[in-house]
């Protein structure tokens, strides 16, 4: 039997990879015999790096600047290919993401992407012709305007004064000054992966819908959203180019700014992410798929990476098995997407508190338990 094993994270507890690890010691105890193939997955935010570097990407590590302006160090990934060029993964929270900040009302406002931008140069320094975004978990909401200022874009107010960086200072600009913007990335190829359609702004847009989640308040979701309607402005007076567009609000709208300054394409995260990582290949020679993720909800069956490996396995005819850490859904919700046999670390745990604390040995213990009674 060829078992493949491609859970996302289990977030608070176990990457991708350590759950596939579990995952897998959980499977060789029922089946000794079997090829059990551990194969992180991810949606295109957090994990995405880690996918990537399971895959054979070459992982690189740079100082940035972080989204409130502390110094940080922020991994990345590259592979060359054989026609001479290069693909570069970064994620934006690795830079720019909420882990680095408290959040709250003031941090909300002056958070910013510049250090993403400082990732983008390295890899265009490196030789990437082609740069795939992935961006999950951020905390600013600056319409990807820090990015562009780390590559020399110049937004400024009414006196012609460069303005702060910050989703709070973009009601103040009046003009993007893209002398000095660095001329490759009309060059490279940006591929953005998004798994939401919200749009810059408005009631749906980045700061409504995301801002609270990064401390804002309601004054500072009102302040943000000005700001990026302001921001949408310029970038159209400057390029001619409409950025309020759907899947343009994930991430504090970071998308924006490239969809006007680069030829940056919007798409769907686990497809961007299984193409590069050379998903379908391991499916064709599985029997069997085990995924998972540390909460299996509502919002997992809108397209969430296990779900949507779940519907890539059923169009080839493979079982497929979930071990989550919850499972908030129905047996019959999971039976739509192929999942033939589900289990959750909370049934095998002595207690809610002690899953997520060896959610490891939880995760290898659920795996063998419905392995047996599938």
């Amino acid at each position: 039997m060829r078992i493949l094993i491609a859970p996302d994270k289990f977030k608070g507890s176990l990457t991708a990879a350590q759950a596939a690890s579990a995952i897998a010691e959980g499977a060789l105890r029922v089946y000794p015999d079997a090829v059990a193939t551990q194969f992180p997955v991810a949606d295109g935010g957090e994990g995405t790096l880690e996918a990537a570097v399971a895959a054979g990407y070459e992982e690189r590590l740079n100082a940035v600047v972080g989204p409130i302006l502390a110094p940080i160090g922020a991994a990345w990934a590259l592979r060359n290919d054989a026609f001479g060029g290069a693909t570069a993964v970064i994620e934006t929270a690795q830079a720019c993401g909420l882990a680095h900040m408290e959040p709250t009302p003031a941090n909300a406002l002056r958070a910013h992407s510049y250090g993403c931008g400082q990732l983008i140069a390295a890899a265009l320094d490196a030789g990437a012709t082609e740069i795939v975004l992935g961006v999950g978990g951020s905390a600013m909401t600056d319409g990807g305007s820090g990015a562009l200022r780390a590559l020399g874009l110049k937004p400024l107010d009414t006196a012609g004064n460069v303005v702060p960086l910050g989703g709070g200072s973009l009601r103040d600009v009046v003009t993007v000054n893209a002398s000095g913007l660095d001329p490759r990335l009309a060059a490279v190829k940006f591929r953005i992966a998004v798994d939401v359609q919200n749009p810059l702004f408005g009631p749906n847009g980045a700061a409504h819908v995301f801002g609270p989640q990064k401390g804002a308040d309601a004054d500072a979701v009102e302040q943000l959203d000005d700001g990026l309607r302001n921001w949408a402005r310029a970038l159209m007076q400057a390029t001619e180019r409409d950025v309020n567009v759907p899947g343009a609000g994930a991430a504090g709208g970071f998308p924006a700014s490239f969809l006007a300054f680069s030829n940056a394409t919007l798409e769907g995260g686990f497809d961007l992410v299984a193409g590069l990582t050379g998903l379908a290949a391991q499916l064709a020679d599985a029997d069997l798929v085990i995924t998972g993720e540390g909460s299996m909800d509502s919002q997992s069956l809108e397209g969430k990476a296990p779900i949507a490996l779940a519907d890539a396995a059923r169009e080839r005819g493979i079982p497929v098995i979930v071990v989550a850490g919850r499972i908030l859904v129905t047996p019959e919700d999971l039976a739509k997407h192929g999942v033939v046999a589900a289990a959750q670390l909370l049934d095998v745990a002595s207690s809610p508190d002690d899953a997520v604390a060896n959610a490891a040995k939880y995760l290898t213990l659920a795996t063998s338990q419905v392995l047996e009674g599938a």
